[in-house]
């Protein structure tokens, strides 16, 4: 099954790879493709690591919850500020929001997830204070995963923002309110995680064999793979500055992740 899981990321990466190449209708099917894709290979990835019963949390607390954030945010404006969804571009909505929408933040919230369990179970932190880094970082990563995201999609015109609200230097027609929202959902995401998801009996169903090599090569892509298309390939002028604020804030795990990898890695022995 683990073959399963490298086969939906690798047709996920190579979508990704055909989005620039793509326009109109065209690249409206590659964006629903990949996300279909990437939250596959997740969700697959999560059932077979860590046990059904915690994908099904995961599924809740990120699909479930960001549904239920964006119902509220495209009716009232809070959290995010006032946006509203392009119609009929990424298939059947729920009350104006695109169903596809909610696999999206599953789809992004576990590598990160999966990349910040990496770097703090290896560092010095300690052990009671994991939960709170863990959820602290998990935020960051997903605001410099949105980052990426939104200046991408509103580029494509996916979803348009009414807030008169200011945005960051470069990508003005993003409110900060955005990121704001982002904060506080993911905060509530990856504390609905550590502490409902380290609560299930994972003995029965999870193969502790099975490493996080895929999720954490999906967040490596997603930031390395993202800065580079939005500074090279794709067309906009935010999606310059996108890439450099993509690259810094999911640089906050990123950096350190690889830096610990290669520690990790010199470790290990040379077999004679």
């Amino acid at each position: 099954m683990i073959r399963l899981v490298w086969a939906l990321v690798v047709c996920a990466v190579l979508t990704q790879i055909a989005y620039p190449l793509t326009t109109g209708t065209t690249r409206d099917m590659v964006t629903i493709a990949v996300v279909v894709l990437l939250a596959a290979a997740v969700l697959v990835h999560a059932v077979l690591r860590r046990g059904a019963v915690w994908a099904l949390v995961l599924l809740g607390a990120t699909a479930g919850l960001g549904i239920a954030i964006e119902l509220l945010g495209t009716a009232t404006s809070v959290p995010f500020g006032s946006y509203f969804y392009a119609t009929d571009r990424l298939g059947p909505d729920i009350l104006g929001v695109p169903a596809i929408v909610p696999l999206a933040w599953t789809a992004g919230f576990y590598p990160v997830w999966c990349a910040v369990s990496y770097l703090i179970e290896r560092s010095r932190v300690p052990q009671d204070r994991h939960a709170v880094y863990r959820i602290a970082l998990a935020a960051i990563g997903m605001v410099g995963w949105d980052l990426y995201l939104d200046t991408q999609m509103v580029t494509d015109g996916q979803w348009t923002w009414t807030s008169g609200n200011p945005g960051l230097p470069g990508i003005p027609s993003i409110p900060y309110t955005n990121y704001l929202g982002w904060i506080l959902t993911a905060l509530l995401m990856a504390a609905i995680m550590e502490y409902v998801g380290r609560r299930v009996d994972m003995s029965s169903t999870a193969d502790r064999r099975i490493s996080d090599a895929a999720p954490l090569a999906l967040f490596l892509w997603t930031w390395l793979g993202s800065a580079l298309a939005h500074a090279a390939f794709l067309e906009g002028d935010e999606l310059r500055y996108s890439a450099i604020y993509g690259f810094c804030v999911m640089g906050v795990v990123g950096i350190p992740l690889v830096a610990t990898w290669f520690r990790e890695r010199r470790k290990v022995p040379v077999q004679a």
